[in-house]
Parts: structure tokens; sequence; C-alpha cells
């Protein structure tokens, strides 16, 4: 029997989840893209019909109404809803396939509209609801979250008995061309970009002033690049299953003019979440900034360069120290030849399809909410090189360096 798919959001990421489902249509079947706003479902619908030669359905919907999420499961009859609306939503959407038994997948954890803050409580917290539906909740199926956390399983599964520490890295070396923009939505990138670091070590969280901490790391094919601590989510899942594991952190790349920009947005006030009175009118500054800047998914045929992410492994294996790097690289305008995205939104789309692909075919299944890395990395990790997103391994010992694949 043919499956039917449910995509919610019409962003880069959308568009992005949408042709690569379409591609594998044969595990996705009848595909559906819906967003609050149906023309932009539709004109990727359009695109995806020249290119792939393939017709999905489109539909509106408000994702933050569970009764209209739930009519619209229902009336579509979906087998799995990929949710890549904004984190915000979340919640209304896994509340929508509780009530109708349907199987969920995001690629961000859940965010308070309110309060600069992203955790995975309230989520696991929904595990019993999703076992008592029968149902099964992917958490993260982006890159990082996701990808990497599936790098950091299969190190663990491959070339470990125990990992001490992990540096995950995320450098995007591409270049739009203006002044200052955000490669995915700007109030989830720029919250997250100036809240206070966080890192994991010897069984507690310690804080750290924003872009406190930087290293300078030389990426492959990159180059070098300044490297910033942030918080982010996926540490958050992985100190509870990675063994052995005595420190995690997070580094991302960001340029002087970024930084500069940022900074003084922030010591303005346009940066903040709450609302403010502006000639007699309620606004939130911070989504007045997003109107003001250039539209994520608009990058594309303008981004030249490439991106590299990886996570650095050191732990033990056989009694010998050891460390392995594993990474992956895209190029931009390659993505956008492809599936008419920058490399950002194909980093976190491409994942959230394989994702959604391993659990219809039945090679991740279990019910309950779960994050990443508690499934077998592998299918996972044959299906980034199939679909677009080839990884290597450099794995050192002692003072040798060899590229394992």
């Amino acid at each position: 029997m043919s499956k039917k798919t449910l995509i919610i959001g019409a962003g880069g990421v959308g568009n992005v989840v949408a042709f690569k489902c379409a591609m594998n249509v044969e595990t996705f079947g009848e595909i559906t893209l819906a967003s609050r706003t149906v023309s932009k479902c539709d004109v990727i619908a359009a695109n995806i019909k020249e290119k792939v030669g393939v017709h999905i359905a489109t539909a509106k919907v408000d994702a933050d109404s569970v009764p209209e999420l739930v009519e619209l499961i229902e009336r579509f009859q979906v087998d799995i809803v990929i949710n890549v609306a904004l984190p915000y939503q979340d919640l209304t959407i896994m509340d929508a396939c509780t009530q109708t038994g349907v199987d969920y997948l995001d690629t961000a954890n859940y965010e308070h509209p309110d309060t600069a803050k992203f955790e995975y409580k309230e989520q696991w917290e929904r595990d019993g609801q999703f076992k008592y539906a029968e149902i099964m909740g992917l958490l993260g199926s982006g890159f990082d979250p996701g990808v990497t956390n599936v790098f950091c399983a299969y190190a663990q599964k491959h070339y470990f008995d125990e990992i001490h520490s992990i540096d995950i890295l995320d450098c995007n070396a591409g270049d739009h061309g203006y002044p200052f923009a955000t490669n995915f939505n700007p109030e989830i990138n720029l919250r997250e970009v100036s809240a206070k670091g966080r890192y994991w070590e010897n069984g507690e969280w310690i804080e750290t002033d924003p872009m406190e901490i930087k290293q300078v790391w030389d990426y492959p094919e990159v180059g070098p690049k300044d490297s910033y601590l942030l918080y982010h989510e996926e540490m958050e899942s992985l100190v509870k299953h990675i063994k052995g594991l005595k420190r995690i952190r997070f580094f991302m790349t960001f340029g002087e003019s970024y930084l500069t920009h940022m900074k003084c947005l922030e010591n303005v006030g346009m940066l903040g979440i709450k609302e403010v009175e502006h000639k007699g009118m309620k606004i939130v500054p911070m989504e007045f900034l997003a109107t003001l800047l250039p539209d994520p998914a608009s990058l594309g045929p303008r981004t030249k360069g490439k991106t590299n992410i990886g996570v650095f492994a050191k732990g033990i294996k056989d009694g010998q120290e050891k460390t392995v790097y594993i990474y992956q690289i895209t190029d931009h305008e390659s993505c956008y030849a492809e599936v008419l995205s920058q490399g950002v939104s194909y980093t976190t789309g491409v994942p959230a399809m394989i994702g959604a692909k391993l659990m219809l075919e039945g090679k991740w299944q279990a019910k309950g909410v779960h994050n990443m890395e508690e499934f077998d990395p592998d299918p996972f990790m044959d299906e980034l090189m199939k679909q677009g997103l080839p990884w290597k391994v450099m794995e050192l010992e002692g003072s040798a360096t060899r590229e394992v694949k």
C-alpha cells in the first residue's frame, strides 16, 4: 500500500524536504506540503513538478492550532508528519500526531516564543503520550542536531569503547553578498547566537558569556576559521547516550562583520523578544527585524562557498587513546542546482527526509519519543552517501593520521 506523507513548513528547509521526498517518491508515496501561506507551497510544488516530474499536493494550515492540524492529518490520511515549521510549533504538531495516531519527525527542539531558551524537556515529557498512541516521535533529524548525533553514535559503534570528549564543529563558509543576513529563520538564528554559551563537563553544565570562548579550527576544504562556543540542543541528549563522556562542546563559525552587526542590533534593543510600544502599536523588536532582513529561502541563487560540519571525538579503544574526526562538506551552488536552495537549508532538509525514510521503511521504529543517537547509525550513514551528503572520517592514532573513508 502506498504511503502518504505530510510536510508542514514551506521555508528553505521545507523546500528541500519536499524536493528530496519527491526524489524518493517510491518511499513517500502521496506527498502534501502545508503552510500558513499556501502560495509558498504552490511555488515549491510547481518547481518540483518541473524539475522532478512528481506532483505534490498543497494545503493551508495554522500550525499553532491543534484542531486545524488534526483536520489536515485526517483529511489526507497520512502515515507520517515531517515538521519543518517553526520550533515554537513543535508541541502543537506533536499533540495533533498523538490525537491522530501518526508518526512524527522534526529538525529542531521546542522553543517558547516568549523565552529565549530551547530544551527537550517538554518534548521528552510526551514520551508516554506517544507510547499510548503507539506511534514514534523522532526529534532533531536535521544536521545539527541530527547528523551530528548520528556521527557520534557511529563513532561509538565503530571506533571507540568509550568516548571521553566531543567537539561539534559547524562551519558555514558561504558568501551571499549581503552586509548582514541569516541562513535560517532570523528569529531562531539570532536568539541562538546571542544567548549565553553552555558546555557539559564532568557531569555539569558550565555557562559562558556569548562568544566568550573562541578557537581557530582548520576545516578541510575550507581553511582556518574563527569558531565560537555556543549552546546547542544535541548536547542535551548526547550526554545521556554516549558512553564514558566527560566533556561535550559545540562551536560555530562567524565572521567579524556578522558579529559586529549582531552586537549593534543587540545594543539598540533590536534582538528583544518582549513587546514594546511604537506609535501606539505593540511590536516585538526581533519580529520587526526579521521583516527587514533577507528571507533565508531567497539566498540560494546568491550563495557561493561551502559548509563543513562534523564531530571531533577523543576516547579509548582496546585500552589505547584514539581520535576520530567525522565530517561532511557541502557546496552551496551544487545544492541550488539540485533543489533551488542554499547549503544550510540542504544540510537540514536532506537528513529530515532520511529520518522519515527510515521510519517509513521500518528500519528505525520504536514507540515513544526518541533522539537520533538511540538508533543504529549505519542505515542513516548509508543514506547520507546516497542522498547528497557524503561524509569522511579521519582517524588519528598516536602521531599518525589517515583518512578512513
